[in-house]
């Protein structure tokens, strides 16, 4: 169920097409250059990897990195992790401005310093679960707080957003962010890109 709601939220999180059923998870049509189509899917399917040809398609599989042949570019590792949310407040240095907006079911917060964007994330809110993605300190701005705010400030309107379970996909730096913030760890991630011959 999670891997689905990730799918979901990652889908309207980055403006595609909505996932479609397949019969080893879910498929998304991407269309963009470097990434055309993404496969998301609770457990390697090898059946699926070996008879894809098409560059620029990605697989993103619950577990650690499968058997792949050369065709498949393997990326760092990441985390399928998962919380319950909560409409705590979030925190924001004096220096810093906090804003939070939500259209439809796409909520954006941006941390700013003197109009500049010092970090940021979305929370994609689909029925009881909120995906949260992208979320970024900018390296200058690092250190201070300002991941903590993003992602309590992700988590309150999420959840006054009816989302109850938050989900998200964390690399290696980003999970350490969420282990402190009470985020636990459902299963290691591996992400594959399908390049050119």
């Amino acid at each position: 169920m999670l891997v689905k709601a990730w799918a979901d939220g990652w889908a309207i999180a980055r403006g595609t097409a909505a996932p479609v059923e397949v019969p080893e998870g879910y498929r998304i049509d991407v269309n963009r250059p470097g990434h055309l189509t993404r496969y998301v899917l609770p457990t390697h399917a090898p059946e699926l990897a070996a008879r894809l040809t098409t560059p620029d398609t990605w697989l993103k599989i619950c577990g650690p990195k499968p058997p792949l042949d050369d065709r498949w570019q393997v990326q760092a590792p990441e985390y399928l992790m998962t919380t319950r949310l909560n409409a705590e407040e979030p925190t924001c240095p004096p220096e810093y401005e906090l804003e939070v907006e939500q259209v439809d079911r796409l909520v954006t917060v941006v941390v700013s310093s003197r109009g500049e964007t010092a970090a940021r994330g979305l929370a994609a809110v689909s029925g009881e679960y909120a995906v949260i993605d992208q979320v970024v300190t900018e390296p200058g701005h690092q250190r201070r707080g300002l991941g903590t705010t993003v992602m309590r400030a992700l988590s309150q309107a999420a959840s006054r957003s009816g989302a109850r379970t938050g989900v998200l996909v964390a690399t290696e730096q980003g999970q350490q962010l969420y282990n402190r913030l009470g985020w636990v760890l459902v299963s290691p991630m591996t992400a594959a890109r399908l390049v050119p011959s």
